[in-house]
């Protein structure tokens, strides 16, 4: 009697869920009214990603949006995979560059449970981080992948989107609030490089009087684009990897002595203008490639852009409504985002990283094969930085950093700071090391050597 009363239930609740889902179905889920309603069962049980086993692995996963502004419709995609060990895991939000890339690759291509085969079918990847970790993957600023927001709601600096993620942050630990004590670390890699220190910058401040505060304990940077002014220093390397010779090294020299002065003479615009051409080729084949004539900027070995089937997946019309996206377009808006923070690729993020780490540990790792933030720009910027173990830092001993028995690479330390080379990789190194990047963030979130 109590078996068939309990399954009497389960089915129950599977019945509900449906009712409760329909209606929605071809909208995209926004979950922020029913949050600040106090339905917190309903608004989770209504994110609940349900595929069929013929469309995806079984794994527990929501996804839905938080409305950011109410003024511009503004509303930021997630997709939440919480550990399969144990709640009390940290939490990890995960962050794409860009600007405007969805941080679904970093879901489907890095370090997430689902992979995409040659033939389009989703599979389980061998190591993801959210085996041990709660993974928080979002679509920001708005407009990038399944986010959307009305004309004049792009954000066009910083300060906004530190508020935006923090709002985000906000309704995701009332949505999941037996999460809000457990640890937190804010991740991501290229020009999420700039947004972690942003929105690390608006926890701190808004923790002091804040009702729900947010347990931050970490930032973990792969191959970030932090401080132009002292990044932009291609020349040396890309000749010393021979793959310029000394007449383009000195084209590419004055191609960045020209950034450079634009930004010492605060001329954004013209600094990314400037970096289009060079290097990042936002809206053409940058200097770099052409001269090189090589495939990619992020990664020098690389022979064949990779291929990204997983977007078919997401765009499905049955997949689209199981994740809650409605009729949402897929990445739309990618330009427009571009655009809108065009003034804002050549600025720093410095100042406000070496705050943070006086407060916080921070992992700054990068790919050893990577061009557009290669590793030595990261030292360079590093040995820059003004905060309270920099000095330590300039001195400090690099470590031999092994995998079961693997040269990994290179680590050194200084305070809260981690900078770490890994080998074989590009710039994005989960995709490429996959279980080394796994050992690395693990090691660092749980402070083990």
């Amino acid at each position: 009697m109590k078996i068939h009363s309990a399954i009497s239930f389960v089915i129950l609740w599977q019945m509900t869920s449906l009712v409760l889902s329909r209606p929605d179905a071809n909208k995209p889920l926004i979950l922020t009214d029913l949050i600040e309603q106090g339905k917190i069962e309903e608004a989770r049980n209504l994110a609940e990603v349900r595929f069929k086993t013929s469309q995806a692995p079984k794994l527990l996963s929501y996804s839905g949006y938080f409305n950011v502004d109410k003024t511009y419709d503004s509303n930021i995609f997630f997709w939440f995979f919480p550990s399969e060990y144990s709640l009390n895991d940290p939490v990890i939000m995960w962050l794409q560059g860009g600007p405007g890339w969805s941080s679904l690759n970093g879901l489907f291509m890095e370090n997430g449970p689902f992979i995409s085969s040659s033939n389009g079918s989703i599979e389980l990847r061998d190591t993801y981080w959210s085996k041990n970790h709660s993974v928080l993957y979002v679509d920001q600023p708005v407009g990038t992948g399944f986010s959307y927001t009305s004309q004049g709601g792009y954000v066009q600096n910083q300060t906004i989107l530190g508020v935006y993620l923090y709002n985000v942050l906000i309704q995701f630990f009332q949505l999941f609030p037996q999460l809000q004590s457990n640890t937190f670390f804010i991740a991501g890699e290229s020009y999420a490089g700039k947004y972690i220190p942003s929105i690390g910058n608006v926890i701190s401040k808004r923790n002091i009087n804040a009702k729900i505060k947010i347990n931050l304990q970490g930032l973990m940077i792969g191959n970030g684009y932090v401080d132009p002014e002292n990044q932009i220093i291609y020349s040396d390397y890309l000749y010393q990897l021979g793959l310029v010779d000394l007449n383009e090294k000195q084209l590419i020299k004055k191609y960045e002595d020209e950034i450079i002065n634009y930004i010492k003479n605060n001329n954004f615009l013209a600094a990314g203008n400037a970096l289009d051409s060079l290097v990042t080729g936002y809206t053409q084949k940058p200097l770099i490639l052409n001269i090189t004539g090589l495939t990619s900027v992020y990664n020098f070995l690389l022979l064949h852009e990779v291929n990204q089937t997983w977007t078919k997946f997401v765009t499905n019309k049955e997949i689209r409504k199981l994740i809650h996206v409605g009729n949402v377009k897929f990445g739309e808006m990618k330009q427009t985002v571009e655009k809108n923070l065009w003034l804002d690729i050549a600025k720093s993020e410095a100042t406000i990283l070496s705050r943070l780490l006086d407060h916080y540990r921070v992992l700054l790792y990068s790919g050893q094969d990577d061009i557009i933030i290669a590793y030595p720009t990261t030292v360079n910027f590093l040995k820059r930085l003004n905060f309270t173990a920099s000095q330590e830092y300039k001195h400090a001993k690099r470590r031999i950093w092994r995998v079961e028995n693997e040269i990994a690479g290179y680590r050194k330390t200084a305070g809260n700071l981690t900078e770490v080379l890994v080998r074989n990789a590009g710039h994005m190194v989960p995709a490429d090391q996959p279980r080394w990047s796994y050992n690395l963030i693990y090691n660092f979130i749980r402070k083990a050597d």
